[in-house]
């Protein structure tokens, strides 16, 4: 499962890990091993990013990748605890679709999905993947799909309509 931790100093961003993974460089004397970790932060009011960090021990993996995915953030146009309309999100190999739910539906959504969606503030969602299930595309592919979200106000402001 996602691993967690609260973060007070940095107006209450949250932080999990999506994975860990091992890469090993072959030398002359053997391999050498090193770390990479995929971490999701937000702040549960639709601001999200994902960070990748990479070093030789795992702590210091995760605390890089933290560091990139609070820098990497961004805001996403949010309906109350679910999304405005249904989309679809593309990364690499992999396509995610993300329908909007009804309050007490919850999260519907793979372990890979999971912590991107809790992270931004959904409650309610629907959620179906296509294609590649690697952890890195899946869930760039669920940050691109909630990049591409768009509210109301924002597509009549861009038509120039009323409502």
């Amino acid at each position: 499962m996602a691993d967690r931790d609260f973060d007070n100093e940095e107006r209450g961003i949250e932080s999990a890990t999506i994975g860990v993974f091992r890469s090993a460089k072959v030398v002359k004397g053997g391999k050498n091993f090193a770390f990479e970790a995929l971490v999701a932060a937000g702040d549960k009011q639709g601001s999200i990013g994902i960070g990748y960090g990479k070093a030789k021990e795992v702590p210091n993996a995760v605390e890089k990748a933290t560091k990139d995915a609070r820098r990497r953030m961004v805001r996403v146009s949010l309906a109350g605890a679910t999304i405005p309309h249904e989309v679809t999100g593309k990364f690499g190999a992999s396509t995610i679709r993300l329908v909007p739910a009804r309050p007490g539906t919850g999260i519907k959504a793979g372990r890979y999905v999971r912590p991107v969606l809790e992270l931004v503030g959904i409650r309610d969602i629907l959620t179906k993947a296509y294609g590649s299930t690697n952890k890195k595309n899946l869930s760039k592919a669920a940050l691109s799909a909630l990049q591409s979200l768009r509210s109301k106000e924002t597509i009549n402001a861009q038509r120039g309509t009323s409502l």
